[in-house]
């Protein structure tokens, strides 16, 4: 009986899990670069002394969707957004190098290049300072120009180039913070083959309707497995209750 039980637990408590992450998901279909988290359920042998008799469900490591969310125009000069496979290299806030496809860029108090959640946009030598300029433009290929202060319209100058790097996919996780960082927590070089296009926002991958399909299917199977928990403990009690009589 025991076992039922503990199947049925273990299984009600990875599926609450599950929910939540799916509830992430559906909270963040609105925020700009979000990639999707994915679940999937296995079962695993309960290890300790003795015979491997009880089994318990889990859901696998937390994996991310990188495919590509959807672009939309925005007609403002620093908003970016990657051409394909890429990432843009920011500060997170414990100092570390981190990765984000969003490209809701902009200058800060400070004069310091940042994300739109206020993370600081690596550059060549660091995170990028954007001295005062009449206007701004950032190229295909990350670099960033400015016409300074005064200057006519065809004095420009480069002042940096936005650190965009390209990792292979199966080396990335995500973060307790939500950005993403290489496994091995190292620092990726700049790769020249990936470009950026200005104006344009790079949505979240989350598929609404899917999301909200799984809320339910998971609030089933969690009801179903607490349905499987009374209906051992009404087992247990009909046996107990045998066993007094005989």
């Amino acid at each position: 009986m025991d076992r039922m039980l503990f199947v049925a637990m273990s299984g009600a408590k990875e599926t609450a899990l599950a929910q939540a992450r799916n509830t992430q998901n559906l909270a963040n279909a609105n925020t700009t670069g979000f990639k999707a988290s994915l679940d999937a359920f296995a079962s695993r042998p309960v290890s300790g002394p003795g015979y491997n008799t009880r089994t318990y469900a889990v859901t696998e490591d937390q994996r991310v969707d990188f495919s590509p969310g959807p672009l939309q125009a925005t007609g403002r000069d620093l908003d970016v957004a990657l051409q394909g496979e890429g990432w843009i290299a920011v500060q997170a806030p414990d100092g570390t190098e981190a990765y984000t496809r969003a490209g809701d860029l902009r200058v800060d108090a400070l004069g310091q290049l940042t994300t739109g959640t206020g993370l600081a946009v690596l550059g060549e030598g660091g995170p990028i300072a954007v001295p005062p300029a009449q206007s701004l433009e950032i190229g295909t290929d990350g670099s960033i120009s400015i016409r300074p202060l005064g200057q006519d319209a065809n004095a420009l100058a480069i002042v940096d180039r936005i650190k965009l790097v390209n990792p292979d996919p199966a080396d990335l996780v995500r973060g307790e913070d939500g950005l993403i960082r290489h496994f091995q927590s190292e620092e990726q070089p700049a790769d020249a083959q990936v470009t950026l296009v200005s104006g344009m926002l790079e949505a979240s991958n989350v598929n609404t309707v899917e999301a909200m399909v799984k809320m339910i299917d998971l609030a089933r199977h969690f009801e179903m497995q607490v349905k499987m928990m009374k209906t051992a403990e009404d087992t247990d009690a009909a046996s107990a209750s045998l066993l007094r009589l005989s």
